[in-house]
């Protein structure tokens, strides 16, 4: 398995969602989900338009069987609601073009997600690059750790820095700053 980034580089996030809102709506709201909210793949895959129409999502985790309710971002709502205007509450919200009415396979969202990667020249990008990328922000914003590892359910604060890329950029940082 290969150890997948953050998107640190907010020009490169808001040229993506213009790449994408341009060339495919759906891939665009898999994305801007991922990155608003910070949800795994599995349980990004699992939404149904429902679950997106209130102010929260509610969901059991896929990977730990816990029960999860967040609140949606308002850009995040805004962006939903266009989105979902000829939509019905069962259906899919990443929906397959395969079969009637289910998700895109999780090789599905590694193939979008790469594409994207070699369209703005990115590596090490995979489904969890969304979900790093909510957590980076989040932190670089907040400088929360503890709350951050709350939202991803990990057991401990070093998981979670790790994770999400600034142990690393801490200690690069440090690196560039040597005088020797």
């Amino acid at each position: 398995m290969n150890f997948v980034q953050p998107i640190r580089d907010q020009e490169i996030i808001d040229g993506i969602k213009i790449h994408l809102k341009e060339t495919n709506p759906r891939n665009y709201i898999l994305f801007v989900v991922g990155i608003y909210t910070g949800l795994r793949i599995s349980d990004i895959l699992q939404l149904k338009v429902g679950d997106v129409k209130k102010d929260r999502i509610s969901l059991r985790e896929t990977k730990t069987q816990k029960l999860k309710s967040m609140a949606i971002h308002p850009k995040l709502k805004a962006i939903l609601k266009s989105y979902l205007v000829d939509k019905q509450d069962h259906e899919y919200l990443i929906k397959s073009r395969k079969g009637k009415n289910k998700p895109i396979k999780r090789e599905m969202a590694y193939k979008i997600l790469r594409a994207v990667a070699d369209e703005f020249d990115l590596e090490s990008i995979g489904c969890h690059t969304m979900r790093k990328t909510f957590g980076y922000h989040f932190h670089k914003q907040t400088n929360n750790s503890e709350m951050l590892r709350e939202i991803f359910n990990h057991s401990d604060v070093s998981i979670t820095r790790k994770y999400i890329g600034v142990e690393q950029d801490t200690i690069d940082e440090a690196i560039f700053k040597l005088k020797i």
